[in-house]
């Protein structure tokens, strides 16, 4: 409910750090705007997740896909392109790599420190920000100090540290919306004021993904209720355009409460007049989105109106291009251009090359922070005597998921000891967070035999979800395992070189269940769709699942080990809806992980073939994964592949005979 005023200039943080800068061509809005009309030029950068420097810190080498010290060279090229431009950030800045988490669980954040991230922000020169759910990992106050260091308006109108009747009425835990006061210069050089007016959305599933650091602080609303209640007051306050930074994704066009990815129906509310998107990772316009109703995939619009979402860990740029005419006391938008601008690009040969370098001020902010989080990574914690690797982890049973897995069951024997549920099975669910997909060819899990230090677990456990326990029957334990087995494409029998595993499907929903026997049919449908909604009730892909040699009835009763992400309904599995849970811990996934290495010194991770795929007469199916594969072929039992080739975009080819 703030308001600020600046001028709309270009900050020169980056002033000569592109030879011939002075000579970049303006763009078409600012060069033709004629008198009344203006050119505002919106940047956005989404889903950072503590992404400053272009580094790997899981494999400890720099790369050329990520890092804010990147994006920021395209900044000053498109601040270079206009006469009027805005920077902001869409959420999910706070957390997700091991810089994140050395300040949250190392250096710690006292009143007046200041976050690395914030620093490089402020360094680049943002006008506000959103937040998104990953802010909230690790607790509000850690949060609130971070915030404190930010040198501009940190927004979000759906989370509610005290709800009143209507959203008008709540207190919000940051200011809703912000009304910034600028100046703007028109095609014939005059200046003029405007009220820009930013009001920013996460995801009300913050209220179950972090559940622990959440209940009882604060509640979400939903992100359409909310808007409808905010933006009419905006507008009351004199806001001249509206721009939602929505840290929530493209979906469905049909409202239902309380929805994640909302931006289709938000698009829908008079008053908006562009969008901020961003949560899912994806980059928009693009092709990704093409058949989505309301959605103009090639244009950016959505409900006819501009939209972007830039990437991921500092991958993209969204640009937004707006001319706006003043026709009396009121602007208004005459016409857009949407684009997103990338650091990098794949070549024919599969390699990477940058298409910016980093800006030195921007790593310089931060570069003690830097470096002792490389000393924080390269840590040793014990030895395996085995290599823990997740190539095949979408086909067969899997070393980096049974070190996950391994943990977990260790961790939670121990915590049933003296219960009430001291003497029920205990098994433990763990899934590959790092198996290809929209991270690329290279986006494996490989730790090789000998010394594992805490980038290696970092690498197998990606995210700081924290350890829980959930009491289930047979019966949901069946249907955990039928959602997990969607991550397969249904094959006929005796069809040759069928595609395997459903590219919607993400790797982070394939849940292995340890402490159970299993094989997967892929043969009949699958029971449930990637969303987890019901699409063949009767479908039944899991057969032969037993435990101790005897099969799994409906009315047996376990403890699964898991994580609080899956417990309190993320991924909308069977069982695991926050219901079952009956433990709690205070630990992350990733600190049981080290606890475990260090009691066990040296760790043997081999997979125990708990799961496989059922046999299906002379069937074969093609999957993709890691071009590094080859060198484990030999370390696969049970499983009859060979070499296929060359995959897509880098990746290689392997056929399975079933």
């Amino acid at each position: 409910m703030s308001r600020l005023k600046t001028n709309m200039n270009r900050r020169g943080f980056m002033s000569g750090t592109i030879a011939g800068s002075a000579l970049i061509a303006l763009h078409p809005f600012s060069a033709r705007a004629g008198v009344n009309q203006a050119h505002l030029r919106i940047m956005e950068t989404t889903d950072l997740h503590v992404h400053v420097f272009p580094y790997d810190y899981y494999s400890d080498k720099p790369i050329d896909t990520v890092g804010l010290a990147r994006t920021a060279a395209h900044i000053n090229n498109v601040r270079a392109e206009a006469t009027n431009t805005m920077l902001v950030d869409n959420g999910d800045f706070l957390q997700g790599n091991p810089m994140g988490d050395f300040i949250a669980y190392e250096r710690g954040m006292k009143e007046g420190d200041m976050h690395p991230v914030i620093t490089a922000m402020n360094t680049v020169g943002f006008d506000a920000s959103t937040l998104g759910n990953h802010e909230f990992n690790y607790g509000i106050p850690f949060l609130m100090k971070a915030l404190a260091g930010a040198n501009y308006p940190v927004i979000s109108a759906n989370v509610v540290s005290e709800m009143g009747a209507n959203p008008r009425a709540d207190k919000t835990l940051l200011p809703p919306y912000v009304i910034l006061d600028r100046e703007l210069t028109d095609g014939s050089g005059e200046t003029h004021t405007i009220k820009i007016g930013l009001i920013g959305f996460v995801p009300p599933q913050i209220m179950m993904w972090d559940r622990k650091n959440l209940e009882g602080a604060v509640e979400a609303r939903d992100i359409v209720e909310t808007a409808r209640a905010y933006v009419p007051e905006m507008k009351e306050k004199g806001a001249d355009i509206i721009i939602a930074l929505n840290h929530s994704g493209i979906g469905s066009a049909d409202h239902s409460d309380k929805m994640e990815n909302a931006s289709v129906p938000l698009a829908e509310i008079d008053g908006i007049d562009a969008l901020m998107t961003g949560h899912s990772h994806l980059v928009f316009p693009s092709a990704t989105y093409d058949g989505y109703a309301a959605v103009d995939a090639q244009k950016g619009l959505i409900h006819g109106k501009p939209a972007v979402m830039g990437g991921y860990w500092g991958s993209h740029l969204g640009v937004m291009d707006l001319l706006l005419e003043k026709d009396g006391t009121a602007w208004r938008v005459v016409t857009n251009s949407v684009e997103t601008r990338p650091i990098s690009q794949r070549n024919e040969d599969r390699s990477i090359s940058p298409l910016v370098e980093s800006v030195e001020p921007v790593l310089a902010s931060i570069l003690d922070v830097h470096e002792q989080t490389l000393a924080y990574v390269r840590r040793a914690v014990g030895k395996t005597n085995a290599p823990l690797h997740s190539y095949f982890a979408l086909v067969a049973d899997d070393p980096s998921v049974q070190i996950v897995s391994n943990a977990q069951l260790w961790y939670i024997a121990e915590m049933m000891k003296g219960t009430e549920h001291d003497g029920l099975p205990i098994l433990s669910a763990a899934a590959p967070f790092k198996a290809g997909g929209r991270g690329g060819a290279e986006y494996y899990t490989d730790v090789a035999v000998g010394d594992v230090a805490i980038k290696n677990v970092a690498d197998l456990y990606l995210y700081p979800n924290t350890i829980r326990a959930v009491r289930i029957n047979g019966a949901q334990l069946k249907g955990w395992l039928e959602r997990s087995a969607g991550m397969f494409n249904q094959v006929e029998k005796g069809a040759k070189d069928a595609l395997l595993l459903n590219p919607d499907f993400a790797s982070y929903n394939f849940d292995v269940i340890d402490g159970v026997t299993y094989q997967i049919d892929i043969s009949q449908p699958s029971r449930f769709d990637t969303n987890g909604e019901v699409l063949n009730p009767n479908a039944s892909r899991i057969v032969n699942l037993t435990y101790n040699g005897a099969p799994v009835t409906k009315d047996m009763e376990f403890i699964v080990a898991t994580n609080n992400y899956r417990a309190g309904g993320g991924g909308t599995f069977p069982g695991a809806d926050g219901s079952t849970v009956i433990f709690e811990g205070p630990d992350t996934n990733r600190d049981i992980i080290v606890r475990y290495i260090v009691d066990q010194g040296t760790i043997n991770p081999a997979a125990d073939n708990n799961w496989s795929l059922a046999p299906l007469g002379d069937t074969t199916v093609l999957f993709e994964t890691g071009p590094a594969a080859r060198q484990h072929l030999a370390d696969l039992e049970g499983l009859t592949i060979e070499d296929a080739g060359e995959g897509h975009d880098g990746f290689a080819q392997f056929r399975i005979t079933l």
